[in-house]
């Protein structure tokens, strides 16, 4: 169900809101905290949709507040969503103009759940220090997504100069999967140290330099950031050893190989994470994520002077080969294949 409310103002919404919650049903019920989705027209939709697909797996009331041209007169155009418009949750939409658009605080304060937990996300450009906008103030968890601003490797790099507790960024959150595979092979022989490591992606890839800043804070060594062309994503990890390399590497964005010495080489699916399966992996746990804290704080500085061309790092054997990964995959499905043939 969804109720379009033109021209309205904060109290007949909250009105509105409570009509309907007594005519649906207890449907506030088992709503474990607010969500306040910052956005702009342009982003609006996804933004709504990623929120009402999020929050499935964490029942909240999903406050949204599009902020429109400040020129424009002093409006709120508001709507109300629920039942299977919102998802899991309940959600109240307001695209405001004018002076507005400077205080979302007070349009949003009359919406949050009692004694509930507030969470901030904005789902395209938001302020360099969010902890400080007065939203970010409210909150206990501000999200923040440097991969939807016009310069991500940038936009990360200012979360590091004003990181507070409570920040995090889905870019980060993106990194999962390659954080988990490559923290298994280091607990698997040989257990040697690692001397360097190279991290290639898009050159403004955030979350390769976020990758590349973890790896070299946590291993602490050498760090190698070796730049593709925009928009190829993360593409390659290699970690030096003594006795060879641990090489992980998805050329398509989809399939990947992962070679170390003593292994059997392995094919593996490591598919780009879906935002929505980002937010509502960041919406499970609303502490300090300390990992992401001193990866910015120690593993950020090291990216300084890291750069080199992926190509020139293939070619000096600093970077794996994406080419030589397509082969190892081809020829690992192939066997698979026959594997599976032979046992039918």
């Amino acid at each position: 169900m969804i109720l379009d409310m033109p021209d309205t103002s904060v109290g007949d919404l909250s009105r509105r809101l409570l009509d309907l919650r007594e005519g649906v049903g207890a449907m506030a019920l088992g709503r474990v905290f607010t969500l306040v989705v910052l956005t702009s027209p342009a982003e609006e939709e996804r933004a709504l949709a990623v929120a009402a697909e999020a929050t499935r797996q964490h029942p909240s009331r999903i406050v949204a507040v599009v902020h429109g041209s400040r020129r424009g007169p002093d409006r709120i155009d508001g709507q109300i969503r629920v039942g299977g418009d919102a998802g899991a949750s309940e959600m109240v939409v307001m695209r405001v103009s004018g002076d507005l658009t400077e205080h979302s605080e007070a349009v949003v304060l009359p919406f949050l759940l009692a004694d509930s937990p507030v969470v901030a996300w904005w789902a395209g450009d938001c302020p360099g220090d969010v902890s400080a906008h007065p939203i970010g103030r409210i909150a206990r968890r501000r999200i923040t997504d440097a991969e939807h601003t016009p310069a991500p490797s940038t936009a990360i790099r200012e979360r590091a100069r004003h990181y507070a507790p409570g920040d995090s960024d889905l870019v980060w959150t993106r990194t999962t999967r390659w954080r988990g595979l490559l923290a298994a092979a280091l607990d698997l022989p040989p257990y040697e140290p690692v001397t360097r490591v190279c991290v290639a992606g898009a050159y403004d890839s955030a979350s390769a330099d976020l990758l590349a800043a973890w790896l070299g804070s946590a291993l602490r060594c050498e760090v190698v950031r070796a730049r593709t062309e925009a928009g190829t994503g993360l593409i390659s990890v290699r970690l030096d050893r003594r006795s060879g390399p641990v090489d992980l590497v998805r050329p398509d964005g989809l399939v990947a190989t992962l070679e170390q010495a003593a292994q059997p080489p392995r094919r593996l699916v490591v598919a780009r994470r879906e935002e929505a399966e980002c937010l509502a992996d960041e919406l499970s746990h609303l502490g300090e994520d300390d990992a992401y804290a001193r990866t910015l704080r120690e593993g950020i500085p090291l990216l300084e002077d890291a750069a080199m061309p992926a190509g020139e790092a293939v070619s000096k054997g600093i970077a794996p080969s994406p080419d030589a990964s397509r082969r190892l995959a081809r020829r690992l499905g192939r066997d698979e294949a026959r594997r599976r043939a032979d046992d039918a």
